[in-house]
């Protein structure tokens, strides 16, 4: 698994948490003053989101993905020879090694037949040359001066046909090297365990023939998936390469994976891609889409082309796994140690002080553990010192 170390905070979850829970303290309290300012209702949200940010549109953006491979692996089809027969078909399971087609080897072995006679004639015109060469040699040994240059000019000329010999015949030599192999690997074989993604061929009678530039056949490696999602201009500053990604199941609320940002795909707009944000978010009109694609931890229980949405990872299974209820430590006020509260909403649209027990504290994180007091779906606010009871409220956009 490579690590990015573009962005080092996100080896440092305390501080992503942090930075994130400053976030909705500032929006909070901004919500706050706007409900002293103009009448504005106190915003709230149930401890249920707090403790589980995902699940909530007002918490953290999730965008939609779909599971593909990182690797795949083509074949083209030989122009100069039929196909035979194709062992497999789309959607096939294959091993590296199982068979995928064959060649018709027929016209091969006629070919190889001819060329190694062929081959055969021309190294007993090579022995004739030769022979003929050193005849010539002798002769012009007993000739008479007048001789001599005659004698020159025909071994000369020899031997011209001596070395153009010898390269028909290593020529012919690669030839038959060929025939050969085409013959020894008449199966195509594949390269990767995967499956068959695509076939581009037809079916004519008994010949298979391609389709143009696209490759013959193509297989797609399992077992190595990554997600492929989308974000849109307006929310293309929300993610990065780098970024933690926690991956969930669109069908099992309980299946989660891990995974990291490693490419957002700026150079090729996915401008009609039906993906995009799952919740907390407008697709529509948003401008061009990006690609960005996630290497995740472990792809188990994954399928190839199965939807799922994802969000930044910023911790949030820590909160949704702990037992009993966990808040924030600035949600509950202790300016009186002795009895600590948090505004709540009273089940009727107006602000309460609700009297709570604390347990356990999570001072990395900056939780605190509500033992009595709260339950999941009661709805609470960041304190504000000018908050009073019986203020409205609404729910945290």
């Amino acid at each position: 698994m490579k690590e990015k170390l573009k962005n080092p905070r996100i080896f440092i979850p305390a501080i992503i948490i942090i930075a994130v829970l400053a976030f909705f303290i500032i929006r909070h309290f901004a919500g706050g003053s706007k409900a002293k300012a103009d009448g504005n209702a106190v915003y709230v949200t149930t401890v249920q989101d707090l403790m589980n940010p995902g699940s909530s549109s007002s918490m953290i953006n999730r965008f939609a993905g779909v599971v593909e491979t990182q690797e795949s692996w083509s074949v083209n089809k030989n122009q100069d020879v039929e196909v035979k027969e194709i062992f497999v078909k789309e959607g096939q399971e294959v091993k590296k090694g199982d068979p995928l087609f064959s060649y018709d080897t027929e016209k091969y072995s006629s070919d190889l037949a001819q060329a190694e006679i062929d081959l055969e004639r021309q190294q007993n015109e090579l022995i004739n040359i030769g022979e003929t060469i050193d005849q010539l040699i002798k002769e012009k040994g007993n000739a008479s001066s007048s001789e001599q240059a005659a004698y020159t000019i025909q071994i000369q000329e020899q031997e011209l046909a001596q070395k153009q010999k010898d390269l028909d015949i290593r020529s012919k030599q690669a030839e038959i090297d060929k025939l050969k192999d085409n013959i020894a690997h008449a199966k195509v074989n594949s390269a990767i365990d995967g499956v068959v993604q695509s076939i581009h061929a037809n079916k004519d009678q008994s010949s298979y023939y391609d389709s143009g530039d696209q490759a013959f056949i193509t297989v797609i490696k399992t077992g190595d998936y990554r997600i492929k999602g989308t974000v849109n201009e307006q929310n293309f500053s929300q993610i990065s390469e780098g970024s933690p990604i926690l991956v969930h199941s669109r069908t099992d609320a309980t299946q989660t994976w891990k995974g990291t940002v490693t490419q957002i795909d700026t150079q090729n707009p996915d401008n009609n891609s039906n993906q995009g944000y799952y919740y907390g978010g407008d697709s529509s009109n948003s401008g061009s889409k990006y690609p960005f694609y996630v290497e995740l931890e472990s792809s188990s229980g994954l399928i190839m082309g199965q939807h799922v949405y994802m969000e930044i990872n910023y911790g949030q299974e820590e909160l949704g796994d702990r037992e009993g209820i966990w808040l924030q430590q600035y949600y509950v006020d202790e300016t009186d140690p002795d009895a600590p509260f948090v505004w709540a909403d009273d089940g009727s649209g107006r602000l309460k002080k609700c009297w709570v027990s604390l347990g356990e504290r999570d001072d990395e994180l900056f939780l605190v553990q509500i033992t009595q007091g709260l339950e999941l779906t009661d709805a609470v606010a960041v304190p504000d010192p000018d908050y009073k009871e019986g203020m409205p409220t609404a729910a945290s956009q």
